[in-house]
């Protein structure tokens, strides 16, 4: 199988210091070399996702007031050119997660400020339509501080696209909606909100499907703990079947959750205590976690990468101003420092495609 030596690395940044917005580069998968390429300015990318083809962008801007907004690009690989479309507002305040659908019809940002999801339209040449949908969310939980109110923080699409599930990590709440690919006024069917209850004061953030499309992790921000689901295809159903806990610090900064290209090996980024990446294997019969070993990083690891070959790690460490790379062992799933970073101003988002 022929595999590919440079891939696109995306960074996105806050811009509240020195960087303008987020940052494209080739990334050369034999010597871990990076090459700058070019760059968006817009306020404060901090999540972004990129079409099948490599040919669209599109990024949030998680501002804490009625300008956030969601941004269409064009990229053109032959110039190494971006282009912005066209932005949309979102309806919503402080946007930190965005997704599209397979097949680039519609795309859902995770608005954590006000607590609801919004719904756009994609539109032929890849631009955005006005918010068609938006939800909002209601409720609160134990903890006083981070609970008080909805906080969505991340949307996902099941593996084959029938249904998205919604993170909230103001109610402990997971939520899930069936998926009308031909309808954006009503893209997420609400007739019937099913919900996954999680233990009080867990704090949902990030969920990730194993590449076997049978098993789903999360990583829950505030209680430092991972819940593993068994995933019924058929009727869309989450099933957890292990709790473990992955910050022993309990510092209510867990970050990010990503499972390798084979499928061995799950990573959770832990944050403001003892920063780095928890190590775990994935049993392959029954897909419960055992802890293999932990890299300290940089400070505040907020989001990380693996690329498609499995043999680097890439971590946005906010607080240290630079993106560190890792060597993977895919026998032991361990991380190794190459030494190398990328140094830019406040990076809390990475992902490599092609």
């Amino acid at each position: 199988m022929m595999i590919d030596i440079l891939l696109y690395l995306l960074i996105g940044t806050y811009t509240s210091n020195q960087s303008e917005g987020f940052y494209m580069y080739n990334f050369n998968t034999e010597d871990a070399k990076v090459q700058y390429i070019s760059e968006a300015k817009v306020d404060n990318p901090s999540f972004l996702t990129v079409s099948a083809s490599g040919n669209f962008i599109y990024s949030v801007s998680e501002n804490s007031d009625e300008s956030s907004a969601v941004h269409a690009y064009s990229f053109d690989k032959e110039k190494n050119e971006i282009h912005l479309i066209n932005k949309q507002n979102t309806n919503g305040v402080a946007p930190c997660y965005i997704t599209i659908d397979k097949n680039r019809t519609h795309a859902i940002t995770a608005n954590y400020g006000s607590g609801n999801i919004s719904v756009f339209a994609i539109t032929e040449d890849g631009g955005l339509s006005p918010e068609s949908q938006t939800i909002q969310f209601e409720g609160s939980s134990i903890n006083k501080e981070r609970q008080n109110e909805p906080h969505l923080h991340c949307v996902q699409f099941s593996p084959d696209g029938r249904f998205l599930f919604a993170n909230d990590l103001g109610t402990d709440r997971i939520y899930k909606f069936k998926v009308n690919p031909n309808n954006s006024k009503n893209y997420l069917q609400q007739k019937k909100k099913e919900t996954i209850d999680l233990k009080p004061g867990s704090g949902p953030r990030h969920l990730t499907f194993h590449p076997n499309g049978k098993l789903a992790y999360l990583i829950n921000e505030l209680s430092g703990t991972i819940e593993c689901f068994h995933y019924d295809t058929k009727k869309g159903k989450l099933d957890a079947f292990q709790t473990v806990l992955a910050d022993e610090y309990q510092a209510e900064g867990s970050g990010d959750i990503h499972i390798s290209p084979n499928g061995d090996f799950l990573y959770a980024s832990l944050r403001i205590k003892n920063d780095g990446i928890a190590i775990y294997s994935i049993d392959e019969v029954t897909g419960e976690l055992q802890r293999v070993g932990y890299q300290n990083t940089g400070a505040h690891p907020r989001n990380f990468t693996i690329s498609p070959s499995g043999d680097h790690l890439l971590v946005a460490c906010r607080d240290t101003n630079k993106v560190e790379i890792y060597e993977v062992d895919k026998e032991t799933g361990l991380l190794t420092p190459t030494n190398k970073a990328i140094e830019l101003s406040n990076p809390v988002f990475v992902t490599f495609f092609k």
